[in-house]
């Protein structure tokens, strides 16, 4: 069994969603997209529109999809305030983030799937790729 301190992690979860609330021109979304990141980072088996939904306690994913389709919000913004603070809070001069998402094995038979063994040398050589310093500057920006 793994120990997750839930508390500090609202807490940080709070604090981020502080800092791009103001990217957000009304409180609905803005409220919403707290509960949707939120759903994010709980453990929920599986993270789907209708999951998200039900775990922020919505009825159906209708208002979560409205939310990343139409609601009025910077999205650019977002991004860039997100990136500021990963970089605050995990930069290192030397440092490259990997985002390896290839190890979710798909369930349809259908689904092209990548083995683990494949995913961790892709992410070996993107390590070795991103190695200079000007990449790193080039990734980050």
């Amino acid at each position: 069994m793994v120990y997750v301190d839930v508390e500090s992690w609202q807490a940080e979860l709070d604090g981020l969603l502080d800092l791009v609330g103001p990217r957000f021109g009304r409180s609905e979304p803005r409220e919403r997209a707290g509960r949707y990141v939120g759903g994010l980072v709980a453990g929920l088996e599986r993270k789907n529109g209708w999951t998200l939904a039900e775990h922020a306690g919505e009825v159906s994913p209708d208002g979560m999809q409205r939310l990343l389709r139409r609601a009025d919000w910077d999205i650019d913004g977002v991004r860039d305030d997100i990136r500021d603070y990963v970089i605050d809070r995990l930069g290192h001069t030397g440092a490259v983030l990997v985002a390896d998402d290839t190890g979710f094995v798909k369930s349809s038979a259908g689904s092209r799937i990548l083995a683990r063994s494949s995913a961790s040398a892709m992410a070996a050589n993107s390590l070795s790729a991103a190695s200079s310093s000007s990449a790193i500057s080039r990734a980050i920006t």
